[in-house]
């Protein structure tokens, strides 16, 4: 079976909207949708929705917290992560289940998403520059290995998820939290590929914009690559180079764009729970960069 397990805040009529549109395509499959939004309920709204499964959250626990819970619940052996603002084209997912299903050390697929202005994306690349762990798109939608399995439209085997402990309520409200459990699936010997047969439509952004601030977005996204580095990161020669890039880059920042150092501060705070949760990994740094690395783009963006 397949779980689809769908997050919610405070978008209900887009929310209802997709719901309606997905509902076709999703018959065969168990639909999780978990309301991030305390202070307002939807079970009326979607009892027209049948065999839905609707949890909703006493305390707002962000995109990772509320994924999270919808996965536990679920029964499938296949989750599938839809952002609300997501609308499924056909039953394409499927070959996602037969790729699952033919390598048991794949641990999640990506889905090809068309942006507003027609534009595909979803597959990314990962690296290292300038003391930092960045990523960006790739140059090319071909099948192949993924940088992460985007949390809003993707197929997670449930049992490896489950073995790399699941996603991370550390990054909330949002960002980084899929990369960071993508990361943790490579650093324990498992893999991400990208199918650009699967295709979905998907206008990133457009719902975090509406209730943050853009100043805001840009801290929490600052803080949260902070956490991902502290936590995941284990070579020493990317280490050193992060703390000497940032000896380098704080003064600066503090005139160029204090929303770094505002994200640094935050991340600083949570340092004792960062360090907790470091662990000795399978595969080290390097080697899972450098399979990056062997397929260059043009268009790198260093912090």
């Amino acid at each position: 079976m397949i779980s689809v397990v769908i997050p919610t805040y405070k978008n209900k009529e887009e929310l209802i909207k997709n719901l309606k549109h997905n509902f076709e395509f999703l018959k065969d499959c168990e639909v999780i949708v978990i309301n991030d939004d305390p202070d307002a309920s939807i079970t009326n709204d979607l009892k027209i929705f049948p065999d839905l499964i609707l949890a909703e959250n006493n305390t707002n626990l962000g995109f990772a917290g509320a994924v999270h819970r919808g996965i536990k619940q679920a029964k499938g052996d296949f989750i599938m992560l839809l952002n609300s603002d997501v609308l499924l084209n056909d039953t394409s997912y499927l070959k996602a289940i037969d790729m699952l299903r033919k390598d048991e050390n794949t641990f999640a697929i990506s889905f090809a998403q068309k942006e507003k202005d027609g534009t595909p994306v979803g597959k990314n690349q990962i690296y290292w520059e300038s003391g930092f762990f960045q990523h960006k798109k790739a140059s090319n939608l071909k099948t192949g290995i993924n940088g992460w399995a985007e949390g809003g439209a993707c197929i997670v085997n449930k049992k490896l998820y489950e073995k790399v402990g699941g996603f991370d309520s550390l990054y909330s409200p949002f960002y980084w939290e899929d990369i960071d459990l993508s990361y943790r699936a490579w650093k324990s010997g498992y893999q991400i590929l990208f199918n650009p047969d699967i295709l979905v439509t998907h206008h990133h952004e457009s719902t975090i914009g509406t209730y943050f601030t853009k100043d805001k977005i840009r801290i929490i996204a600052y803080r949260n690559q902070f956490i991902f580095i502290w936590k995941n990161i284990e070579n020493n020669a990317l280490l050193l180079s992060h703390i000497g890039r940032l000896i380098c880059s704080l003064p600066v920042m503090m005139f160029k764009d204090f929303s770094f150092v505002t994200g640094f501060w935050n991340a600083l705070l949570l340092l004792p729970k960062i360090i907790s949760k470091r662990k000795k990994s399978k595969i080290n740094d390097k080697e899972i960069l450098d399979k990056f690395q062997r397929h260059p783009d043009e268009s790198r963006d260093p912090v």
